[in-house]
Order: structure tokens, then C-alpha cells, then sequence
């Protein structure tokens, strides 16, 4: 297949966006700004936190409640959407996703208590677990092999834009109008998913699949043919995002937090221009990472990452001087974000393509559930021991994950998507 018409070309040498057709990149763009705007509307929540709790009456513990919640919604999200984008297609899939996360969000505004909120949240949840299976099964099936680090970590770093969007949002928006009106802004993206299924076409790899499985027969194939490897992914992947939640959805309010109430007492407009900076370095970790698992392997890069992220948190709680803690802050964001980049080409070449966005979506959004204790944790513990001892120790979270790809996960990288289970693995490995 000539180089730029299909992924798994054997003449594609060159750069990875060098020749690539129309509809690659409609694939690229269409998963990146669905990304981007997925991880927007989640943590418009985190910026006005603080004020959601003045106006509901209620503490950081039961705020975190409300995040876990989401999370946990995210895992259903995944596992529904998942489905309907391995048999109904990947495209398809995003749309509905998206839809449901705009509508969420819409509803956020319109809330008058905590009850009422958590369901918001709840629909917000269902969509964002959505997005990121379809989209990563779908770029994964469109470009090459090769370049799969790179291509889902350019898409990945959407993460870091749609972070710092939020903060945007909640600067320019809650001055003036009020915290409600972040979630009405957050309504926007309902215009992408319209523009998703009117000209985004699926992939190659799904309009040729042989089977389009039911739910029961999807359970089967992931639990019964590969439970070490679903065991083994949830694991590091759980660790992963526990230390991230537990980090990153309190920092927003860590910052602005009074310092006789432990936090750094800055302004919002101080705050918005840290976390901006902040999400520059993850945007760079989200890169740096794909081009680091496609040359060294996605196990050396997981654990590079991890492991110096554990090493960078203790360190910037210890920090005094609000320059040093910003430019230490990206750093630290940089790899103890940027793993995240790692996760779709990982599953991706773990799973064939009747199962994959299930899988996909089972895996990352099964980790952002069982990690939803985190912010309900440090929460609390930050009511009692202060934030930023309850933050620090996420490091250990991170450390877990390093142990846990050490140890189990195999290496993945150049596999051909379809090609990875059983002895069509081993013979592909040998052939190598």
C-alpha cells in the first residue's frame, strides 16, 4: 500500500506527518479537539471548586466525593461506548460521546445543591469515558505502526490544552458572571460531534473486522482469552492515575487557598497563569513521551516517567519561592502527566481489533474508576493533615506503577494492531 494511504505501509520511512492523507488527518484532529475538549469540560470542575463549595455549604471532602464520582462514571462510559464503537464504528462512538459530556456539563450550570450536581456529574462521567477508547482505537487502526507513539502523543497532549482551556474559561468567565457560566462555556463542544460524524470515516481495520460481537461475546474475549494481560494493564494503570487525581484536582485549589489554611493564598489570576505554565510541561511530557516509547519501548518510557515523578513531588512541596515552584511545577507536571501518552498505543497493540475499543476503554476508564478514591482521599485527608502532606503522597502511587511495569508488562512496540494475541504474537516476535 502506497506510503500515506494506510497504517501499516512498508514503504512509510519518513516523518511521521510527511504524505499523510485527508482522512489520516481528519482522524488526528478529530481525536485531538475531542480530547481536548473531554478533558475541558472535566476540570472546569477542579477551578471553581472553591467556589461550588461556598455556594453548596459543604467541604473538600465531600467536593472530592463529587470528582470521584465522575470517574467512577467514566468506567461505565468506557465500557458502554466502547461497545458501541467496536460494533457500530469508531466514529459513531465519538459523536455520542461527546454529545453526552456537552450535555453533562450544561447541566452542571443549571444544578442547585450537591445532589442535583453529582447526577450532572454523573452524565459528564459516562461521556468523558467514552471519548478516549474510540478515538485511540481509531487512530491507532488509521497511521502506521511506526508512528503510533508519536501520532496518539501529539493527540494526547490535547490533555494539557484542554487543562489549560479550563483555567482560561474560569478566569475570563467566573469574575464576571459567576462559576455556572464556566459550565455553560463547557456546553460547546456538542458543535465537534457533528462535525465528527459528518465527514471523519472509519478505519480500514474495523469496516474489514470478520465479527461484530455482542456484549456477552465481548466480556468473553477480554476476560477469558487474556485476563493476565487485563490484570496486569488495570494494575499499572490504576497506581498511575491514582497518583495523578490524587495530585492534579487539588492543585487548582492548593493555589489559591489562603496560606493560614495551608494553601499558597495566590490570586486567580496568579493561579491561571501557574497551571498554564504548568500545562506547557505536561504538553511536553504528553510529546516527548511517543517520541521516547517508539525509540526506546513503551515499558522504559513508562518507567522513566514514573519513576521521576515520584522523585519530583516531595520536592515541590518543599519549594518556598513561587518562581522556582512554577518552573519546578511543569517539570514535575511533564512526567507526572505524560505517561499518559503511553496507555493508547500499549492497549492498542495488547488487543485485536473486534475488542479493541472495548478493551481500550474498559482498561483506561476501569483505572480512572478504581483511582476515583483519590480525590475523596486526599480530600479528606487534607481536612485533617493539611493539603500538602495529603498530596505528597501520591509519589507512592506512581512508584507502584513502575513496579508493576517492571515486572509484568511485556513490550509492545511496532506491533501490528489485529496481530497481538496468541501465536500470531509469537511469530510476529520471532519474524522481528
Amino acid at each position: 500500500m502506497a506510503q500515506g494511504n494506510g497504517p501499516d505501509a512498508a514503504t512509510d520511512t519518513g516523518r511521521w506527518f510527511r504524505n499523510r492523507s485527508r482522512n489520516q488527518w481528519r482522524t488526528f484532529w478529530a481525536a485531538y479537539l475531542g480530547w481536548m475538549l473531554d478533558i475541558m469540560d472535566l476540570m472546569i470542575f477542579s477551578m471553581v471548586i472553591t467556589y461550588i463549595i461556598k455556594d453548596f455549604h459543604t467541604d473538600q471532602g465531600l467536593a472530592g466525593l463529587i470528582a470521584s464520582l465522575t470517574l467512577v462514571a467514566s468506567a461505565f462510559g468506557g465500557l458502554i461506548f466502547g461497545f458501541l464503537a467496536d460494533r457500530f464504528g469508531r466514529t459513531k462512538s465519538m459523536m455520542a460521546s461527546i454529545l453526552c459530556y456537552s450535555v453533562g456539563t450544561l447541566l452542571c450550570g443549571f444544578t442547585t445543591g450537591v445532589p442535583t450536581l453529582m447526577i450532572a456529574r454523573l452524565i459528564v462521567g459516562l461521556g468523558i469515558g467514552g471519548e478516549w477508547g474510540a478515538g485511540t482505537a481509531l487512530l491507532s487502526e488509521s497511521w502506521p505502526a511506526r508512528h503510533r507513539g508519536k501520532v496518539i502523543a501529539w493527540v494526547q497532549s490535547a490533555f494539557a490544552t484542554g487543562y489549560a482551556a479550563a483555567a482560561v474559561v474560569t478566569l475570563l468567565v467566573v469574575p464576571a458572571l459567576g462559576w455556572r457560566w464556566a459550565f455553560f462555556v463547557g456546553a460547546a463542544p456538542a458543535v465537534l460531534a457533528f462535525w465528527v460524524r459528518r465527514g471523519t470515516k472509519e478505519s480500514e481495520a474495523w469496516t474489514s473486522a470478520s465479527e461484530r460481537l455482542s456484549p456477552k461475546q465481548s466480556f468473553r474475549r477480554l476476560f477469558a482469552e487474556r485476563p493476565g494481560t487485563v490484570v496486569v494493564c488495570l494494575a499499572f494503570t490504576t497506581a498511575a492515575m491514582f497518583g495523578y487525581w490524587g495530585l492534579f484536582t487539588w492543585i487548582p485549589s492548593y493555589l489559591s487557598t489562603p496560606v493560614a489554611d495551608g494553601g499558597r493564598g495566590m490570586s486567580l489570576a496568579d493561579s491561571t497563569t501557574w497551571i498554564v505554565v504548568m500545562q506547557i510541561g505536561a504538553a511536553v511530557g504528553f510529546v516527548t513521551f511517543g517520541y521516547v516509547a517508539d525509540r526506546f519501548g513503551r515499558r522504559t518510557a513508562f518507567l522513566v516517567y514514573f519513576l521521576v515523578a515520584a522523585l519530583c513531588i516531595p520536592v515541590f512541596f518543599m519549594l518556598q519561592n513561587q518562581i522556582a515552584m512554577m518552573l519546578f511545577g511543569a517539570v514535575m507536571t511533564l512526567f507526572g502527566t505524560g505517561f499518559y501518552s503511553g496507555f493508547g498505543p500499549t492497549f492498542a497493540e495488547l488487543f485485536p481489533t473486534e475488542i479493541r475499543a472495548f478493551a481500550q476503554g474498559f482498561i483506561y476508564n476501569g483505572g480512572r474508576a478504581l483511582s476515583a478514591l483519590a480525590p475523596a482521599v486526599v480530600g479528606f485527608l487534607a481536612d485533617s493533615a493539611g493539603a500538602s502532606l495529603a498530596m505528597t503522597g501520591t509519589a507512592v502511587f506512581y512508584l507502584l506503577a513502575a513496579v508493576v511495569v517492571f515486572f509484568f508488562l511485556p513490550e509492545t512496540a511496532n506491533r501490528k494492531p489485529g496481530l497481538e494475541t496468541g501465536t500470531e504474537a509469537s511469530a510476529q516476535t520471532t519474524a522481528r
